[in-house]
């Protein structure tokens, strides 16, 4: 959990496990104010919600040092920051048992004063592997996840000249979109073909199982979807129906290769095209949860809000994982969806037609408007209307944006 706050609220008198938040720690100081009450508030209250209050909370701060700086000189430089979180529980009734900072593979208390236990140097974590509990998960075949670091780099972008490639093949798939959607039950066909072409890459990565590192893995996955196959899908799945459609495969033996499908989705929103992840992002982030696997879907849908904060769906699963709540209902719920759908496969095969408005977006994210813009209506993103989108000066069009998107 490098560069994050973590709190966790432990619950009756043996201290067991409850709630808990994460958020990068902000790098304008100014706001940390700001953020210990909101973390503090939305802990708390998520207990009090379900009528099992907090009785403390464990802080941890963790962060690698700068160019320059050892551990403890991020231990005094996050100070101020701990010492708001614990203020900030104190003003809502619930102590802070332990603060820590994590830092250079060392870790030290906010609260203890005692050099005895708690020396200046830091204490030594244990090594990764090396414990009793890593040699438990490992014998019931736990997979390791790596670092924070190494999850999110595991959903991040292509660069270089394989970027380009990408970037180029989401532009032709652009253009034969958009009048594609325009002709008479368009915006239908295009929901049904985006779901076809799902569901024809999931059976493809059922079949293809890759070994090895997590790096080795995603490469073979990488290797199996071709450039304007991933450009089709990460197009389609724009449309909010479509994206929910999507979501039934979330369990049984399509939830693995559907996983590894939108991650590699992911990585190929390439360029003008990196806030289109935020659809593949949520899906990973509702297939880890859904299977069990809570911090990969937290840090799928950290990286999905941290491309679009108002993504609604994002928002709604990153809350209900903080909160402990149990996936199931939600499982139900997409169950019964596909049964009504009247599917007979394992796959969601087609959808009706909603609104306009939650049609896929055809075009890729430009830069700030030409001057002279500003004054232009904006259409909810993903609408077909014309007055919703515009030229990005090479006589392309984008779509336009005001956060509508969920």
């Amino acid at each position: 959990m490098a560069d994050s706050v973590v709190m966790v609220a432990l619950h009756g008198e043996r201290g067991r496990f409850g709630g808990r938040v994460r958020l990068g720690i902000p790098t304008d100081t100014a706001q940390w104010p700001d953020v210990a009450d909101e973390l503090a508030e939305c802990l708390i209250s998520a207990g009090k919600e379900r009528d099992d209050r907090p009785a403390a909370i464990i802080v941890y701060l963790c962060q690698e040092p700068a160019a320059g700086e050892s551990g403890k000189d991020v231990k005094d430089r996050l100070r101020p920051l701990a010492q708001r979180l614990r203020t900030a529980c104190g003003a809502l009734d619930v102590p802070v048992l332990e603060a820590l900072c994590l830092s250079n593979g060392r870790f030290w208390s906010y609260c203890c004063p005692d050099f005895r236990c708690c020396p200046a140097e830091g204490t030594p974590m244990v090594m990764p592997g090396t414990s009793v509990m890593a040699a438990a998960a490992a014998y019931a075949g736990m997979q390791v996840r790596g670092s924070l670091k190494e999850m999110e780099a595991r959903l991040r972008p292509r660069t270089g000249p394989r970027a380009v490639e990408q970037e180029k093949a989401l532009d032709t798939a652009a253009g034969a979109l958009v009048p594609h959607m325009l002709r008479r039950d368009g915006a239908t066909a295009v929901r049904r073909e985006t779901l076809d072409r799902a569901g024809a890459m999931i059976r493809r990565f059922r079949l293809d199982t890759p070994s090895g590192s997590n790096r080795a893995r995603d490469a073979c996955d990488d290797a199996l979807i071709t450039d304007s196959e991933a450009a089709a899908l990460i197009l389609g799945l724009q449309d909010r129906v479509t994206r929910d459609r999507a979501a039934e495969w979330m369990d049984g033996p399509a939830a693995a290769p559907a996983l590894r499908l939108w991650r590699a989705l992911a990585r190929r929103c390439a360029g003008g095209y990196a806030e289109h992840a935020v659809a593949p992002l949520t899906l990973t982030g509702w297939v880890c949860w859904s299977t069990e696997d809570g911090p990969s879907a937290r840090v799928a849908l950290s990286c999905a809000l941290a491309l679009d904060p108002d993504y609604t769906f994002a928002q709604l699963l990153h809350r209900a994982i903080n909160e402990g709540l149990d996936p199931e209902p939600l499982r139900r719920c997409l169950r019964e969806q596909h049964q009504e759908a009247g599917s007979d496969t394992e796959a969601p095969t087609s959808s009706t037609a909603p609104a306009a408005k939650e049609t896929p977006r055809p075009t890729k994210r430009s830069g700030p408007p030409r001057s002279g813009s500003a004054g232009r209506p904006r259409g909810p993103r993903g609408a077909t209307g014309p007055g919703s989108r515009t030229t990005d000066g090479r006589g392309r069009r984008r779509a336009g944006r005001d956060g509508s998107r969920r």
